[in-house]
């Protein structure tokens, strides 16, 4: 930690805000946001809202500028002409901003996404639309994104995107995903069950296609883009051949491996 964290919040006041898991004051309790379909919670616009978005913008920015080693909490605060306290009020320590990213990076591909396959009905079109999107949206935070990931990558981590911490923002990816698959014209064709289980898996491929883009250096991240694009009707196949009655046998076969192995290993659960 670069700075000793200060323990008042907003208020002057010492406390835990259990809205936030950072310290702040006790004496007076923050409702729980509303939460949207997906599991998100609706952003909030009063003061402290616009704070904690101010402190992450600004944080987001100096990354960019001078990389995530280099920023500290101290710097952050300053440029957002806010305390040292007031900083570690809403980000308990500097790798928590990781977590404040993927909830904001997660809510802006959402959106980008959905306006993006609006008019499309073909399921792999959809589905290259969504992970393009994620690609364009992740774009401007490429070049300290390793820094990032190698922090979430820690399975032990509350920071992982596959944590109980990071359920909100992960029920929103999957969401869209559910999206992707509903809106198209391969979902009345397959059997209910594994369109209900089909949404997680597509995220899992999202986090392949983020793992191979953490570590592209070509321009553009052209290579994460072409490996998106030659995947991505390679999986539309291999999921519209699983209508068929001779292929129902490897189906459940790989929905037992996923439900039993894979799913459980992911966090369910939004930790307050």
């Amino acid at each position: 930690m670069d700075d000793l964290a200060a323990t008042n919040g907003p208020d002057g006041t010492s406390g835990t805000d259990s809205t936030t898991g950072a310290t702040g004051s006790p004496s007076t309790p923050v409702a729980p946001p509303a939460e949207v379909r997906g599991g998100r919670a609706q952003p909030k616009t009063d003061k402290s809202e616009q704070t904690r978005a101010l402190i992450l913008e600004t944080a987001m920015r100096l990354f960019q500028e001078r990389g995530y080693e280099k920023t500290t909490m101290r710097a952050i605060a300053t440029e957002a002409g806010v305390s040292v306290g007031n900083a570690y009020y809403y980000f308990s320590a500097k790798e928590f901003l990781i977590q404040g990213f993927y909830d904001r990076m997660t809510y802006d591909h959402a959106a980008d996404a959905r306006a993006r396959m609006a008019h499309t009905r073909e399921f792999s079109e959809r589905l290259e639309i969504a992970l393009t999107s994620w690609l364009d949206t992740a774009a401007p935070y490429h070049e300290f994104a390793a820094q990032f990931f190698r922090t979430a990558a820690d399975p032990t981590s509350s920071l992982s995107p596959f944590s109980n911490e990071s359920h909100p923002a992960r029920a929103t990816a999957v969401e869209l995903f559910r999206e992707v698959l509903e809106g198209s014209d391969l979902a009345p064709k397959l059997d209910t069950e594994l369109v209900e289980l089909l949404p997680d898996v597509l995220w899992l491929h999202l986090m392949i296609v983020v793992l191979y883009w953490v570590f592209d250096r070509t321009p553009d991240t052209e290579r994460t883009r072409e490996f998106v694009r030659r995947s991505t009707p390679m999986a539309a196949r291999v999921i519209n051949l699983s209508r068929y009655r001779v292929f129902r046998p490897i189906v459940r076969d790989a929905k037992g491996l996923i439900q039993d192995f894979i799913l459980p290993t992911i966090g369910k659960t939004a930790v307050k």
